[in-house]
């Protein structure tokens, strides 16, 4: 069984991972995004690597098969602060329990939120990604409405289903 690497993401990553990102996007949930779509995608270090947030990517045989993006928020002066995970894409061939990718990426952001004394993690989806919305569920996500999200959150105009995981 190959093995996976999980590591912080790099600059000389952007390339693989916004083509990682719109293969799953496009070719496999035919949504319509593009790169110039998500700015985000080529500022990874400004969004997500700064304050309290993170950017790591799931290896596999050189290639990258996986990515999750936690942003920090809120929390200002003795404020307690939050997270939205966003950017998580796990490549088809990378997918299940047998190798665990999803779970290991979740795992990692979960663990440097609590370090960085994050109390809750939000996110938004949308309808049509089934699979994801249960591994959300099972691993401690629960379904709230978008008049729960926490203030400042950075929603996404497509997200239509939001959960949070306190901490």
């Amino acid at each position: 069984m190959p093995g996976i690497q999980y590591r912080p993401y790099a600059k000389s990553d952007e390339d693989a991972v916004i083509a990682h990102i719109l293969a799953i996007q496009q070719g496999e949930f035919a949504v319509p995004v593009t790169a110039e779509d998500q700015p985000d995608l080529r500022a990874v270090a400004e969004v997500y690597q700064s304050g309290s947030g993170g950017f790591w990517v799931a290896e596999m045989e050189g290639r990258i098969v996986g990515t999750i993006g936690l942003i920090g928020f809120g929390g200002g002066k003795g404020g307690s602060g939050e997270g939205a995970l966003r950017k998580m894409f796990v490549a088809a061939e990378a997918r299940g329990r047998d190798l665990g990718v999803a779970a290991g990426l979740l795992a990692i952001l979960v663990d440097h939120a609590r370090a960085a004394g994050i109390v809750g993690i939000t996110l938004g989806t949308i309808e049509r990604l089934h699979a994801a919305r249960r591994f959300y569920e099972k691993n401690g996500f629960v379904p709230i409405d978008a008049a729960a999200l926490p203030e400042g959150f950075p929603r996404m105009a497509v997200d239509t289903h939001f959960y949070r995981l306190e901490l």
